[in-house]
């Protein structure tokens, strides 16, 4: 991307979000993750560039840095922007953009000084740890190096990855939510997103809450080609 064209698309970024913040929306989330064209320039495997958008982790958050700050100056101080990030790629199930504790803290910080106020961390399976020595996954050590809330993903009571679980669908419908909810209850993150649960469950949430687990319907691929 020239100059010209990274200009362009940044600003078409903030005038989506000054758009949903004039009609009245409760926030706005950047998607910069899994691949997609931010992410892009995030990863040091994508990102190639020798000019002040490429080389140094600061450099390579350029992108998106620009566009929060701009959507923060351009809409109001209380209007939550989120970003979501991903230690997955698309191309790249094992990526690992962040070796160390430390490139995350460096490369969180900078997004909390630009002006997001909720991590939305992106990993495969939620039970895994990000790093050795430690059991916290990438919510959970966001949330602990950044001091902003955060929200984990990833296979929520699905027993399997994205790609098993379209592949074949999910065997165990209650898959990993014990581990979950105690997760939740020691503060190792703030909130869940749920994904592929939610096309066999649209009131996922709701029976969840009232503890019905055993009524939550398994995910099954062929629930893709259908709207029933």
């Amino acid at each position: 991307m020239t100059r010209q064209e990274i200009d362009e698309v940044s600003e078409a970024y903030v005038q989506a979000a000054i758009s949903a913040y004039e009609m009245g929306f409760d926030g706005v989330e950047l998607h910069a993750a899994h691949g997609y064209l931010i992410d892009q320039f995030f990863w040091d495997q994508t990102n190639l560039r020798d000019d002040d958008y490429g080389g140094s982790l600061a450099n390579r958050s350029r992108f998106a840095l620009d566009i929060v700050k701009a959507i923060r100056a351009r809409t109001a101080p209380d209007f939550p922007i989120l970003l979501r990030f991903s230690q997955w790629k698309l191309q790249d199930y094992d990526a690992r953009p962040w070796a160390t504790p430390q490139e995350l803290e460096a490369f969180l910080g900078d997004f909390v000084d630009a002006g997001v106020d909720i991590f939305d961390c992106s990993q495969r399976r939620f039970w895994e740890p990000m790093y050795e020595d430690s059991t916290l996954n990438l919510a959970g050590w966001t949330r602990k190096l950044s001091g902003l809330p955060s929200i984990s993903v990833g296979s929520v009571t699905l027993s399997g990855d994205f790609m098993s679980t379209l592949a074949h669908g999910n065997r165990d419908d209650n898959s990993g939510l014990g581990d979950l909810i105690d997760r939740l209850e020691q503060d190792e993150f703030d909130l869940i997103a749920v994904g592929r649960a939610l096309i066999a469950n649209p009131d996922w949430a709701k029976k969840v809450r009232e503890g019905r687990m055993a009524d939550l319907l398994p995910f099954r691929r062929e629930m893709l080609s259908s709207l029933d």
